[in-house]
């Protein structure tokens, strides 16, 4: 008895996989790089995934997680992934071969399909520091070494006329930064993420911090030199202790796709994403904008995103 329940269940195992390769073929695999699975990379894009499964008959989306910004580039142009969430100044530093891809020299192979959220340049420091002139001389973590947020780093400190030379440069991640500016090991940290962060948020509950600000002029000459920025505000009350907004500049969370992908593919999932923000259930889905999608992306869009965009009148 217990041989034929065995049979007969794999017997109904091996027509549901039947069933499945089935309805899924002829069908488009688009295989989205995302980031960690406690991220908002993995999370979101996950939702995207689900969204563009119920509502286009001609793919098949999955996502898997992966190493982030950079990696998830390397992923799409090496084939071991279709699509990917970056940030658009890695994406920018790629496309140009600059930067956190100097030793690799322009990357190509990948495109824009649009830019999704804004991710906050958040320059947290302890309640004795109020102003980015104040951390020369001081112990700031830059993010992770090689990371997207070290060159934000560095470019900021660079319109306001300092450079690594004029702090000393700690390398550690954004949990690992909150943890030593609460234990007074750093004074000042720079975070790169969607706001509120997690970290920050844990951090004020227990210390008095400061964000801070990044004036107008400074942005402007950000903007000049470094085309992907934008401005971003940090709504007063994001975190405890901080009651009013903060100016600060933005990198926007960014989809690439291979420029190797149908057009006719990339224009369905590109209109579903932007005509339909409802179906994507995630908070930052709020930020789904049409014009926001095409602002600050500083290198190609891949021709069935260009399509969509130039249709609804938000790229000439």
């Amino acid at each position: 008895m217990m041989r034929k329940n065995f049979l007969r269940a794999a017997f109904f195992v091996s027509v549901f996989l039947c069933m499945t390769a089935c309805a899924d073929k002829g069908k488009t695999k688009v295989r989205i790089a995302t980031g960690g699975t406690t991220g908002t990379y993995y999370a979101y894009s996950g939702v995207v995934a689900q969204a563009l499964n119920e509502q286009l008959d001609d793919v098949k989306v999955v996502v898997h997680s992966s190493g982030a910004s950079k990696a998830n580039i390397f992923e799409v142009v090496d084939k071991d992934a279709d699509m990917a969430i970056v940030q658009n100044d890695v994406a920018y530093y790629a496309a140009q071969g600059s930067d956190l891809f100097e030793l690799d020299g322009k990357t190509e192979g990948f495109s824009a399909l649009g830019a999704v959220y804004s991710e906050a340049v958040q320059i947290i420091s302890n309640s004795n520091i109020e102003s980015i002139e104040d951390l020369r001389g001081k112990t700031v973590s830059v993010g992770d070494a090689g990371s997207g947020c070290e060159f934000n780093a560095r470019q900021i400190l660079e319109v306001y006329g300092m450079s690594f030379d004029d702090i000393k440069v700690q390398n550690l991640s954004f949990s690992d930064s909150a943890e030593a500016l609460k234990d007074s090991k750093i004074d000042a940290f720079f975070c790169v993420a969607g706001a509120p962060t997690t970290a920050i948020v844990e951090l004020a509950t227990t210390n008095n911090i400061k964000a801070l600000t990044i004036d107008d002029g400074k942005l402007e000459a950000l903007k000049e030199k470094y085309p992907f920025y934008t401005k971003y505000v940090i709504k007063a009350g994001s975190y405890k202790g901080i009651d009013t907004d903060t100016e600060t500049v933005g990198v926007k969370a960014t989809y690439i796709v291979a420029d190797r992908l149908n057009d006719d593919v990339v224009y369905e999932m590109t209109k579903t994403i932007y005509e339909h923000p409802e179906k994507i259930v995630h908070a930052k889905a709020a930020e789904l904008d049409k014009e926001f999608a095409v602002s600050g992306i500083s290198f190609d869009f891949h021709p069935g995103a260009k399509r969509y965009f130039e249709e609804v009148g938000v790229l000439k």
